[in-house]
C-alpha cells in the first residue's frame, strides 16, 4: 500500500466513524430531544448535527471544487437562515431556529458522507499537498483542512451526544 493509499484509507475510516456517531445520536431521537438546550445559550442537538454536517459539506465541496449537497436539502429543512448559512457565529436566537427531524439530519449527513468519500477516494499525493488557503501562517493544505473538518465534527458530535444524555436525564422524550 502506498503512502497516499494509506492516507485515503485513514480518511475514509475517520469519516466513517463520524457517520456512525451521527447514526447513534439520531437513533430514536425525537424532535423535542433534538431541540433540547440545557440552558438558553447552549446549542441543541439539532443545531450541532446540522452545523457539523454543513461544515463538512461546505469544506469538502470547497476542496473538491464542486457544488455542495445542501441545495438538495435546504427546502426540506426550511430554516429561516441565509441559503448558504453554516451556523458559524450563530447567536443564541439563530441556534434556536434550527429544528429538524432526525431523519432529515441523518439523510443530509448520509449524502454529505457519500460526497466526502467520493472526494477522498480520488485524492492524489499532489491533491493532499495542495495549498487551499493562504490566509494562514503556515498556509493550509488540503490534508490539513481535512484533519480540521474531522476534528471539528468530532467535537460537535461529542457535544451532541452529551446533550442527548442531558435531554434523556431531564425526561425529554
Amino acid at each position: 500500500m502506498s503512502a497516499t493509499e494509506a492516507v485515503r484509507t485513514l480518511l475514509e475510516d475517520s469519516f466513517g466513524r463520524l457517520h456512525e456517531l451521527v447514526g447513534g445520536i439520531t437513533d430514536g431521537l425525537s424532535r423535542e430531544q433534538g431541540a433540547y438546550r440545557p440552558d438558553p445559550e447552549a446549542n441543541s442537538i439539532a443545531w450541532l448535527l446540522w452545523h457539523a454536517t454543513r461544515i463538512q459539506d461546505d469544506h469538502i465541496a470547497g476542496l473538491a471544487g464542486a457544488e455542495q449537497v445542501w441545495p438538495q436539502w435546504r427546502d426540506r429543512f426550511g430554516l429561516p437562515l441565509g441559503p448558504w448559512d453554516t451556523g458559524f457565529g450563530h447567536s443564541s436566537e439563530q441556534v434556536g431556529q434550527v429544528q429538524a427531524e432526525a431523519s432529515d439530519l441523518t439523510g443530509y449527513h448520509a449524502d454529505v458522507h457519500r460526497f466526502s468519500l467520493d472526494y477522498v477516494r480520488g485524492l492524489s499525493a499532489d491533491d493532499l499537498a495542495a495549498i487551499v488557503d493562504e490566509s494562514w501562517d503556515p498556509p493550509v493544505t488540503a490534508s490539513a483542512r481535512l484533519v480540521s473538518v474531522i476534528g471539528e465534527l468530532n467535537q460537535h458530535l461529542g457535544q451532541a451526544a452529551y446533550v442527548r444524555g442531558l435531554a434523556e436525564r431531564a425526561g425529554i422524550r
